[in-house]
């Protein structure tokens, strides 16, 4: 009798975790989404549990090449779209929302003056994005290695210090990046305020979009992150031909 308690003991165990791992087995995406330009352009979070898998953004190829060639210059920058994250990414990543740029002229340093769009995923909400006003010039204690904050001179308008853009925040790149002069394809910016880091950035040449495949960058690792926020360690650009669309994709979230 003993015997035969084990055994369904044992099979009620197996059957327990068999459902956990089902349970982990089976992870759920959501989604936030914003018409821009006749196009449907959406964030998500894949969970597994209380755990965030992926974030990502869906760009339709048709909004790529919608874009007009020649905008006119404004400053501050005007955002082409702010999608918000869904809510599961904002409170277990501390990421709030995704704003998106379209510079049709480029901007300095040289290597960045193509066409190309900005894709600056928040840790601030949209309310604290529009109060930067880069009057805080302080730079951060620590960039992440072979990173740079240079200080940008504008013609007309002076010196960008950490090429500082209201309504955005300074914008740490590549070291290599800040002395090249052949147009770049596709690069990793990180977004700093008073100190404090605010955004990832793919930011890429709209050549390269036009190329529809896949591409990946280095995701560095960025310290001092704000309480609650964690970053990716990894990122793809994956071209679909059937929906012509890309979807940038962050996996592998750290704390600072």
């Amino acid at each position: 009798m003993r015997s035969k308690h084990v055994t369904t003991a044992v099979a009620l165990v197996l059957a327990a975790a068999a459902t956990v791992a089902a349970t982990r087995e089976a992870p759920s995406t959501s989604f936030s989404c914003a018409t821009v330009m006749g196009s449907e352009v959406c964030t998500w979070v894949t969970m597994n549990g209380s755990t965030a898998e992926e974030i990502g953004a869906s760009i339709p190829m048709a909004l790529i090449e919608a874009v007009p060639e020649d905008a006119e210059m404004v400053w501050p920058p005007q955002e082409l779209a702010v999608v918000p994250l869904p809510e599961a990414a904002q409170m277990v990543l501390g990421i709030d929302h995704l704003g998106i740029n379209w510079e049709a002229h480029g901007h300095p340093p040289a290597t960045f003056m193509v066409q190309h769009f900005d894709f600056h995923f928040y840790n601030l909400t949209q309310a604290d994005v529009r109060a930067i006003d880069c009057s805080d010039n302080s730079k951060p204690a620590e960039l992440p290695a072979g990173y740079a904050l240079p200080d940008i001179d504008i013609p007309g308008m002076g010196v960008l210090v950490g090429l500082c853009v209201p309504r955005m925040g300074m914008h740490a790149m590549p070291e290599r990046e800040t002395e090249a002069t052949d147009p770049f394809a596709a690069s990793m910016m990180l977004g700093y305020y008073a100190s404090r880091p605010v955004f990832f950035e793919p930011m890429v040449s709209r050549e390269r979009l036009l190329q529809k495949s896949d591409f990946s960058l280095p995701m560095p690792h960025v310290a001092d992150l704000p309480e609650g926020v964690r970053y990716p360690s990894e990122f793809r650009a994956v071209y679909d031909a059937e929906k012509a669309e890309y979807r940038l994709i962050f996996t592998g979230f750290r704390a600072g």
